[in-house]
């Protein structure tokens, strides 16, 4: 693959979350080396989207339609996971308490919410964990259990059982939500050495602070409909956002980032 390629090419897709319709005609490409964001308010389609990229929902099968992954419409879930890596809402709950920070990682390996008595890590992939573990800060917590670290922490075992397979692909569902100040700049701190260094990231979020400044693209969804698609510097903006979250707004930026407030009365 080279950069230029897609890596997810949804053309109009129809998906449903249970008995609900969340997508009709959904059409996008995202590409590798270009790091986006898909943003929308909540029921806007996000999580669902992450959903069908994941593979836990799929799209209808129609004439005209589908969802191609690197290019393909059948993969392997195994390949996927090692080329596509997955920060979501429902892993940070999904873990029981006693779980050690270690093993968090290490199931990343097997596509589990932690280590079972069949499943037996290498050596090869302890050490893997061990070094990420160091580069996310976190090695002093390798046996600590689960229920004892904070969200911050947890975020960040998550971000690195998520990068065990050195994946293409980041995939970050509301990274940010629910960590305080320090947690948060911790975080973006490292997304954007990840960016930097070669992994394309797909940031899914209703939160415009916590979109890095390597960030170039951003998508727009409404009830389940892509709205608008454009350079950030052009969407992030005062009238695309308050179009997009149907109240009044206004943007402020410093240092790459923005803030969001409401617009001043007229």
């Amino acid at each position: 693959m080279t950069a230029a390629e897609a890596y997810l090419d949804l053309r109009a897709v129809e998906a449903y979350l249970g008995t609900r319709r969340v997508f009709d005609n959904l059409s996008l490409r995202l590409h590798l080396g270009e790091n986006s964001v898909i943003l929308g308010p909540n029921g806007a389609g996000k999580s669902a989207l992450i959903k069908l990229i994941s593979r836990e929902i799929y799209p209808v099968v129609k004439p005209g339609s589908h969802l191609r992954l690197f290019g393909r419409e059948t993969v392997n879930l195994w390949d996927l996971r090692a080329r596509i890596g997955l920060v979501s809402r429902d892993l940070l709950t999904g873990y029981v308490g006693a779980v050690p920070a270690r093993d968090v990682v290490l199931s990343g390996f097997f596509g589990s919410v932690g280590i079972g008595p069949s499943q037996h890590p290498s050596p090869g992939q302890r050490q893997r964990v061990q070094a990420l573990m160091v580069r996310l800060g976190l090695e002093d917590l390798a046996t600590r259990p689960y229920r004892q670290l904070s969200d911050g922490q947890r975020m960040r075992l998550l971000l690195a059982r998520a990068l065990v397979h050195d994946p293409q692909v980041l995939v970050l569902d509301e990274p940010t939500t629910g960590l305080d100040l320090r947690a948060k700049h911790q975080l973006l701190q490292i997304l954007r050495e990840l960016a930097q260094s070669g992994t394309t990231l797909l940031l899914v979020t209703h939160q415009i602070e916590a979109i890095i400044p390597e960030i170039s693209r951003c998508l727009m969804l409404r009830q389940g409909s892509l709205v608008a698609d454009g350079p950030v510097d052009e969407l992030l903006a005062d009238g695309p956002l308050s179009e997009l979250f149907e109240t009044p707004l206004q943007v402020c930026s410093a240092g790459g980032y923005r803030q969001v407030l409401p617009a001043p009365s007229p």
